[in-house]
C-alpha cells in the first residue's frame, strides 16, 4: 500500500514539474490563444501578453484535470482584449479550465461561448471566469456577453457586464447546473443580466450588483426549444436557484419567475424598478411535462418603489401563484405615503409595510442602513444566507434586505465562505495594508487582487508576489471597500 501512495505522489510531483507557462502575444512563443491551446498540457498556463487579439476563436477540448487546471490569463500587469469576431472565443467541451483577466468586447454574436459541443452525454465542466471584463456587444439581437450551454460545476466571480446587446443576456445559461455567480457588476443590460433555462438547476446567484438591467434583471427560467434542454427529461425550466444578497437598480421587473420552481429570493435590496418588482411567468406551457411556476420563496427582501409600481406583481396564466411564500419583506412606497401595501398572491408573513428603510446613499450607489432602520432586526432568520452582500456575517435575527445593520463580523467563520479566515492589518487603514491567509488554505502566488467599492466598480487591481507583499491603497477616497484575492473576500475601511 506504501508503494502505491508512493507511486501517486512521485506521478504528481511529475505533473506539477511538467506544468509550464506559454507565452501568448506579439514577438512570443505563441502568436495566438489558439495556437497555445493546441499544445497546452493539463496544469499549464497560457499566459496573454499586453495587447489587443482579434476574436473569432474557436478552441475544443481544452481540459485539465482535477489537480491540475489550465489557466488562460493576462500576464501580470497587462491589459489583454479581444476584439470583435463573432464570438471572441467559442470553447467547446473544455473542462478544469480558469480564465482570469480578460477583457472581450464588440462581438457580434455572443462575447464568449461556451458549451458541451451539443451533447450533455458530456458536459462542459469545472469551469471558472475570474475578473473578467465583458462589454459592448457590437449587435443588438439576442445576442449575450456570456453564454453557456450545458457546463456543470462552475462559477463567474468578480467579472463587469457592461453594455449588453438590446435584444441579449449578460449571463445566458441553458441546462447548466451547480454554478455560482457572485461578486459581480451588471449594467446596461438588454433584455436581462442573467437568465438561466432549459432545465437549469441549483445555481447560486449572490451578491452581485445589477444596475438598469432591461426587461427583467434575473429571468429565473425562461423560454427554450425542446430540443436544447439538458437533461432532455427536465420538467422545469430552472429549479433550486438561490438568489441571495443582491442589490438590483432600476429593471422592467428585476426578479421574473418563469417556469422556474423551488427558487429563494432572500436578503436582496430592490432599488426603484421600472414597473414591477416581481414576474410570475409561464412560457413553456405542457402540463404533460413542465410543472406550472410555483413553490418559490420570497424572504427578507428590500424593496424600494415609487410611483412607476401601482401594481407591484404581475401574474400570467398557466402558473401556481398561490403556492408562492412572502415572508419578513420591506416594501416601501417612496413616492405616496398612504400606500397600503403590493398586491401579492398570497397573505405574506410578518411584512414590514411602507416604513423609511434610511437607505445611506442610494445616489452615491451605497445601500447599506443604519442600526436604527425599521429593516434592522426585522428578518427571518435563515440558514443562508449566511453573508450579506459586503460578506459580513448577518445577525440574529438579521437585517432585511443585501446590508446587514448590525453585522456580527467582516469575516466569516463559516469555512465553506470564501471570506474564510482573511485578515487585513491593519484595518481600517490610511496607507497600505497586508493580508494574512488561514495556514490551512494557503493560495498560490502570484497572486492578483481587486479593491471594489460598495457598488462593485474595481478601483485597484496589483499582483502580489508573495504574502509578504503590500497593497498601497492611499489614493483611494475615505470609505469602505471590498478586497477579493483568489477566492478570499474581506471589507477594508480606508480613512485618513
Amino acid at each position: 500500500m506504501k508503494k502505491v501512495f508512493l507511486s501517486i505522489a512521485l506521478w504528481r510531483i511529475c505533473l506539477a514539474l511538467q506544468a509550464a507557462v506559454l507565452h501568448i502575444g506579439p514577438g512570443q512563443p505563441y502568436p495566438t490563444l489558439s495556437a497555445a491551446a493546441g499544445v497546452a498540457q493539463p496544469g499549464d498556463t497560457l499566459l496573454l501578453h499586453d495587447g489587443t487579439y482579434p476574436g473569432g476563436l474557436y478552441i475544443a477540448n481544452l481540459k485539465g484535470l482535477p489537480d491540475q487546471w489550465i489557466t488562460i490569463r493576462n500576464a501580470p500587469g497587462a491589459t489583454v482584449v479581444f476584439e470583435g469576431g463573432n464570438n471572441a472565443v467559442q470553447f467547446t467541451d473544455p473542462a478544469y479550465l480558469h480564465i482570469e483577466g480578460l477583457i472581450f468586447q464588440h462581438q457580434t454574436g455572443n462575447g464568449l461561448n461556451l458549451d458541451d459541443g451539443g451533447s450533455y452525454d458530456s458536459p462542459a465542466h469545472h469551469i471558472v471566469f475570474d475578473g473578467c471584463v465583458f462589454r459592448d456587444m457590437a449587435v443588438s439581437s439576442n445576442n449575450d456577453l456570456l453564454k453557456l450551454s450545458g457546463l456543470d460545476h462552475f462559477e463567474i466571480r468578480g467579472c463587469q457586464f457592461q453594455n449588453g446587446s438590446a435584444g441579449g443576456s449578460g449571463i445566458d445559461m441553458v441546462g447548466c447546473h451547480f454554478g455560482t455567480i457572485s461578486g459581480n457588476r451588471f449594467e446596461n443590460m438588454g433584455s436581462n443580466a442573467i437568465q438561466s433555462k432549459g432545465g437549469c438547476e441549483n445555481l447560486r446567484v449572490a451578491s452581485n450588483f445589477f444596475k438598469n438591467c432591461g426587461q427583467r434583471t434575473l429571468n429565473i427560467g425562461g423560454s427554450t426549444g425542446l430540443e436544447f434542454f439538458r437533461p432532455d427529461t427536465a420538467h422545469f425550466e430552472a429549479a433550486r436557484v438561490q438568489v441571495f444578497s443582491n442589490i438590483l437598480i432600476g429593471s422592467i421587473a428585476p426578479i421574473a419567475f418563469v417556469g422556474a420552481v423551488e427558487v429563494d429570493v432572500a436578503h436582496n435590496t430592490i432599488y426603484r424598478p421600472d414597473k414591477w418588482a416581481i414576474r410570475i411567468l409561464q412560457e413553456t406551457v405542457d402540463t404533460s411535462r413542465f410543472l406550472p411556476c410555483g413553490n418559490n420563496l420570497f424572504r427578507n427582501n428590500l424593496v424600494v418603489l415609487s410611483n412607476a409600481n401601482p401594481v407591484v406583481t404581475n401574474i400570467g396564466p398557466d402558473t401556481a401563484p398561490e403556492t408562492f411564500t412572502f415572508s419578513n419583506n420591506l416594501w416601501f412606497q417612496a413616492d405616496n405615503p398612504n400606500w397600503s401595501g403590493p398586491n401579492l398572491p398570497v397573505t405574506e408573513t410578518d411584512p414590514v409595510l411602507n416604513q423609511d428603510p434610511l437607505l445611506q446613499n442610494p445616489g452615491n450607489e451605497d445601500f447599506s442602513i443604519p442600526p436604527g432602520s425599521p429593516a434592522a432586526g426585522q428578518g427571518l432568520p435563515l440558514i443562508e444566507p449566511k453573508l450579506d452582500y459586503l460578506q459580513q456575517l448577518f445577525a440574529n435575527p438579521p437585517a432585511i434586505g443585501a446590508i446587514e445593520a448590525n453585522p456580527v463580523s467582516s469575516v466569516s467563520s463559516d469555512p465553506r465562505a470564501p471570506t474564510a479566515g482573511l485578515l487585513i492589518y491593519p484595518n481600517p487603514t490610511s496607507g497600505a495594508f497586508r493580508l494574512v491567509f488561514p495556514a490551512t488554505t494557503r493560495p498560490e502566488f502570484p497572486l492578483r487582487i481587486s479593491i471594489a467599492d460598495l457598488s462593485g466598480r474595481i478601483l485597484l487591481i496589483q499582483t502580489l508576489a508573495g504574502e509578504a507583499d503590500s497593497v498601497e491603497v492611499g489614493n483611494l477616497p475615505t470609505g469602505i471597500y471590498v478586497a477579493r484575492a483568489g477566492n478570499f473576500w474581506a471589507r477594508i475601511a480606508i480613512g485618513r
